[in-house]
């Protein structure tokens, strides 16, 4: 899958960063939810939160971004991540709603996919100018 090891290494970061992510965003999702919030408004406020923590750990440690933050970086971070849940948000509602799969697991399964984009959106997109490009693809 990866053509070396710096970009294994990013990618290792990068989860490890989303496990973070993850954390917060199922906590806050089932709290939430739990709490009376209906699904996918709890989603929208859950993921958010943990978009906030995200684009600090993988702009300074998974990319090694350099400089101050731009306008364009926060404006692509933001348009990746409204991306990504959409994608989960209609995973969520197609796997609870349509296929009546436990709302946990549907959770967990959209949150997968959730990774898959945003790694793919980062790495290639948000902050590519500031990476040195091999032409490699993931």
């Amino acid at each position: 899958m990866f053509c070396d090891r710096q970009k294994a290494l990013q990618f290792i970061r990068f989860c490890t960063v989303g496990l973070g992510n993850t954390a917060v965003d199922l906590i806050a999702f089932f709290i939430l939810n739990f709490g009376g919030t209906p699904y996918l408004q709890a989603q929208l406020i859950s993921y958010s939160i943990g978009v906030l923590n995200s684009f600090v750990f993988n702009r300074r440690w998974t990319f090694r971004a350099a400089g101050k933050v731009n306008v364009s970086e926060i404006v692509k971070f933001i348009i990746v991540n409204g991306f990504s849940l959409l994608i989960t948000s209609g995973l969520i509602f197609i796997l609870h709603d349509a296929y009546h799969v436990n709302l946990w697991i549907s959770k967990i399964l959209a949150t997968a996919a959730g990774i898959i984009v945003n790694y793919i959106g980062n790495r290639f997109w948000v902050f590519v100018t500031n990476q040195t490009l091999t032409g490699d693809t993931l």
